[in-house]
């Protein structure tokens, strides 16, 4: 169980994996671009705002999206943290050799490190959702309203009264 000072500084993220959104692995695509500029523009607001602690669940798409944005906002924000929570230690293992990289990149990188669970099983997504959730104030989201986890993770926070900030996705 985190402090409670500790939730209301943090910041979890949820979002759709890379093959689920329209620019799909193409970081040089102008939506992927917009979508990091809307969401850099949001986390300096909550940087001011006294937010200086995030968690990503380390998925390809959003969550390596915001993770790399936390990384970078750290050059000018020295007070803020990045906390990678994993859902099982082999969470990469089926990846491509370059998304593996940037993963790696970002753990080494990364303040804290959570491992959630030894290998995988049907639930560590579920699991790594909840933990996101339950440690933070905050969750941003990028959201096109579809079924599945996205979905279900902001369900959750609901339910748990959490501040819900969608960010929506941008498909032309």
């Amino acid at each position: 169980m985190v402090m409670e000072e500790q939730k209301n500084t943090t910041i979890c993220f949820t979002g759709h994996r890379s093959q689920n959104l329209p620019w799909k692995f193409d970081e040089s695509d102008y939506r992927y671009k917009k979508t990091y500029d809307i969401l850099i523009k949001k986390l300096e607001n909550y940087i001011n705002l006294g937010k200086i602690h995030f968690i990503s669940g380390m998925a390809l798409g959003f969550d390596t999206m915001c993770a790399k944005a936390v990384l970078k906002l750290r050059e000018k924000y020295s007070n803020i943290t990045l906390e990678c929570a994993i859902p099982c230690k082999d969470q990469e293992s089926k990846w491509q050799k370059k998304d593996k990289l940037i993963y790696r990149d970002i753990v080494n990188r990364a303040d804290k490190v959570t491992i959630l669970a030894d290998s995988y099983t049907p639930w560590c997504m579920q699991n790594r959702n909840k933990y996101i959730v339950d440690n933070s104030s905050v969750i941003i989201a990028l959201f096109n309203g579809s079924r599945g986890g996205t979905k279900n993770t902001i369900e959750y926070a609901k339910k748990m009264n959490r501040e819900i900030d969608i960010i929506d996705v941008i498909y032309n």
